[in-house]
C-alpha cells in the first residue's frame, strides 16, 4: 500500500462530495473545459507546434490547464493530455491531422500488436507526471485535481482502427475475429493505464475518471467483456496502491447498463451522457456512487433563457444525492466563453 495519498476533504468541497455529502451548491466542472473555445488556449496551441507537442510540454500544458481555472473558478481542474499517449508511448505510430483528429498505423493483426513495447513507456510519459506535479502546485488548495486516462476498450478502438470512427466496426469485427490477440491488447491497457493513473496520483492527482467514449455502442455481452471486465481490472488495479483514491467511470451511451457497469467494476462515481434520464439515475443507481453530469454541450453552445431552465432541471433532479455538475460530453469550439460563466453563475446562485 501506497501511504503518500491522503483524500484532501477539510480545504476541497468536491472532494466531500465522495464522502456521500449532498452539497448546495453543487461542484462544477466540464468536460474538455480546456480547449478551442477559449482563446487563451488557441494562443497557447498556436505556439506549441503540434497537438502531441503540447501534451508533451509540462509548461504550455500546464498553463492551459490552469486557463479555466482562473476564468471560471471551477472546483475541480482536469489534467490537460489525451488519451491516446498510452498507445504513442507503447511505440505505435500516433499523429493529429489539423481538423482531421488522431492518425495512428492501425493494428490489425497480432504480428502488428507484437511490435508495441512497454519498454520505454513512463520515460516517454515523464513529461505528463511533470505536468500533474506542476499544476496541482499552481491550484488553489480547494481545487481538485482530476487525472485521467481512456478506458481500454475506447483506446483499442482508435489502435485497431488507425482514426475515431462513428461505428468501431474494425475494432468490432476484431474482437470477434480475433478474440485472442485483441484479448492481450486489453490486458496491456489495462496494466499500462492502471501505472499510468497511479503515477498521476503519486504527483498530486486528487481523483480519477476513465473515459470509455465507444463502450456505450457494444452488445450485452461484448460490453461485458470489453468494457466492464477491463474497467473492474483498473479499478482493483489503482486500489490496491491507492485504496482511498476515488475513480469515476464513464460508460458513454451505456443507458440502463450504467447499473451493473456501478454493481461489476466498483466505481466511485459515474459520468452521465446526455441521454441518460437523470431522474432514472437518481432512483435507480448505487446511493453509494456519485453520479456527475449531464447537461448537453449544445444547451451551453445555444445559451439564452433556456439554458436556465436546463441547468436548474439537472440540479432540482440530482439535489437529494452526492452530486457534481457537468455535461453530458465535452465542450465543443463553437461554444460562447461567457455561456460557460453563465452555467457556472447560475449553479452558484441557485
Amino acid at each position: 500500500m501506497n501511504i503518500a495519498y491522503k483524500r484532501r476533504t477539510d480545504d476541497c468541497r468536491f472532494m466531500r462530495v465522495f464522502e456521500g455529502e449532498c452539497l448546495t451548491p453543487a461542484p462544477v466542472w466540464m468536460m474538455r473545459q480546456a480547449g478551442r473555445y477559449l482563446p487563451e488556449y488557441r494562443k497557447v496551441r498556436k505556439t506549441a507546434g503540434n497537438f502531441l507537442d503540447l501534451c508533451y510540454s509540462p509548461d504550455l500544458a500546464t498553463e492551459v490547464t490552469l486557463q479555466p481555472i482562473r476564468r471560471y473558478d471551477f472546483d475541480a481542474s482536469i489534467l490537460f493530455a489525451d488519451i491516446l499517449l498510452i498507445p504513442d508511448g507503447l511505440g505505435q505510430n500516433v499523429r493529429f491531422g489539423e481538423n482531421i483528429g488522431p492518425i495512428l498505423e492501425p493494428i490489425r493483426s497480432e504480428e502488428d500488436f507484437r511490435k508495441l513495447t512497454v519498454e520505454n513507456l513512463h520515460d516517454h510519459l515523464a513529461p505528463v507526471y511533470q505536468t500533474v506535479k506542476q499544476v496541482r502546485a499552481g491550484l488553489p488548495k480547494k481545487t481538485a485535481l482530476i487525472g485521467f486516462c481512456g478506458a481500454p476498450w475506447t483506446v483499442a478502438t482508435y489502435m485497431i482502427s488507425g482514426k475515431g470512427s462513428p461505428d468501431q466496426k474494425d475494432a468490432r469485427l476484431a474482437a470477434f475475429r480475433r478474440e485472442t490477440w485483441v484479448q492481450e491488447l486489453i490486458d496491456l491497457l489495462v496494466e499500462t493505464s492502471v501505472q499510468y493513473l497511479c503515477k498521476q496520483v503519486e504527483n498530486g492527482a486528487d481523483l480519477l475518471q476513465v473515459f470509455d467514449t465507444w463502450g456505450g455502442n457494444l452488445g450485452e455481452l461484448e460490453f461485458e467483456r470489453w468494457c466492464i471486465e477491463p474497467m473492474a481490472a483498473m479499478v482493483a488495479g489503482v486500489k490496491q496502491t491507492y485504496p482511498d483514491v476515488p475513480i469515476i467511470g464513464f460508460p458513454r451511451n451505456a443507458g440502463v447498463r450504467y447499473k451493473r457497469f456501478i454493481e461489476k467494476t466498483g466505481v466511485d462515481g459515474v459520468s452521465l451522457d446526455t441521454s441518460v434520464c437523470l431522474a432514472w439515475a437518481r432512483d435507480n443507481l448505487d446511493d453509494g456512487c456519485v453520479l456527475q453530469g449531464n447537461l448537453d454541450p449544445l444547451a451551453v453552445v445555444a445559451g439564452g433563457d433556456r439554458l436556465e431552465v436546463e441547468v436548474k432541471h439537472v440540479l432540482d433532479t440530482m439535489a437529494e444525492r452526492p452530486f457534481i455538475f457537468n455535461l453530458g460530453h465535452g465542450l465543443i469550439p463553437e461554444t460562447p466563453p461567457e455561456n460557460v460563466a453563465r452555467v457556472v453563475d447560475i449553479i452558484r446562485s441557485a
